[in-house]
């Protein structure tokens, strides 16, 4: 079976959302987008430049509004009701909800909107960010992070654990990184899925019964701890408190290999969970989808499993 999957915060990239302004009823899509976020995601999605969308309050509605304009073309060629199951990738978890029907399109960006702007309020207090720690074992990893002030953030497999914090503390780790291991700094401008983010989640667990639920039509796996979600208001909650927990991604990677899955199709703004699934999934087919020109590559691959 094919599973989609959702990209998180540090994929957005400038004028990513351009290709798809000529496709169909995107640009009154994104319109309505815009509205429910409160954010004009056509000018940040085609104009503004890499620092500008860098902002938390800009690239988390971004981000899951690309996808939602994928999942939308998906559904209209009839292939998104014949996927296996979907994953996201911290806010990409948003993006899945839609996409299982968990969320409409319009809480959904209702609920990144007031997501982002929460953790963008939160990251405010502190300087804080994150970054990728390639190679080395994940214990001394670990450890090593811990031992500066850092926290684990997201656990990617394939190689790759995330560490947030304080910025000296970033600086020293990049300085004296684990062995056999290299730290690469991250285009986000926080300690996301860290003790850092509590405010964020205090928050929006004021907010999220706003947000009605039904139970999924897709199969839907937690960054929690990767498993399979069947109750929709239990996956809302979990979006909740999962702002302030770790990201297991590579729980999520290990639940695709025990379901059996055969190919996995990452959309827009696509690349970095790709990356991960060739290295934690070794042998599995995959497949990108950043342009509309990649929609019929994805809908044979859904169609031919």
């Amino acid at each position: 079976m094919i599973v989609i999957v959702c990209p998180g915060q540090g994929s957005q990239k400038p004028g990513f959302l351009a290709p798809w302004l000529d496709s169909g009823d995107a640009r009154s899509r994104l319109a309505d987008y815009s509205d429910a976020a409160g954010l004009d995601l056509v000018a940040h999605g085609t104009e503004s430049d890499a620092e500008t969308i860098k902002d938390t309050a800009i690239a988390q509605p971004l981000i899951v509004a690309a996808g939602l304009l994928v999942l939308d073309e998906l559904s209209r060629r009839d292939a998104l009701a014949q996927v296996g199951g979907i994953a996201g990738h911290s806010v990409g978890e948003i993006t899945a909800a839609v996409g299982a029907g968990v969320l409409t399109s319009a809480d959904g960006m209702a609920f990144v909107g007031e997501r982002a702007a929460a953790m963008a309020e939160a990251a405010q207090v502190v300087p804080t960010g994150m970054s990728a720690v390639l190679g080395g074992e994940p214990d001394d990893v670990v450890r090593s992070a811990e031992a500066v002030g850092l926290q684990p953030a997201n656990y990617n497999g394939g190689g790759q654990i995330v560490v947030a914090g304080e910025l000296p503390a970033l600086a020293r780790l990049a300085d004296e990184p684990p062995a056999k291991a290299r730290v690469m700094p991250l285009k986000v401008a926080g300690a996301f899925h860290t003790r850092y983010m509590n405010d964020a989640r205090s928050f929006l667990e004021t907010r999220a019964s706003s947000f009605g639920t039904t139970d999924p039509s897709l199969r839907l796996w937690t960054n929690n701890d990767g498993s399979e979600v069947t109750d929709g208001a239990r996956f809302r909650d979990l979006l909740v408190t999962q702002v302030a927990s770790p990201v297991r991604w590579d729980l999520c990677m290990e639940s695709f290999v025990a379901a059996s899955v055969t190919g996995v199709i990452e959309i827009a703004p696509a690349g970095a969970l790709i990356g991960l699934a060739r290295r934690g999934l070794k042998g599995i087919p995959t497949l990108a989808v950043n342009t509309p020109d990649d929609l019929d590559a994805a809908v044979d691959m859904i169609t031919a499993a």
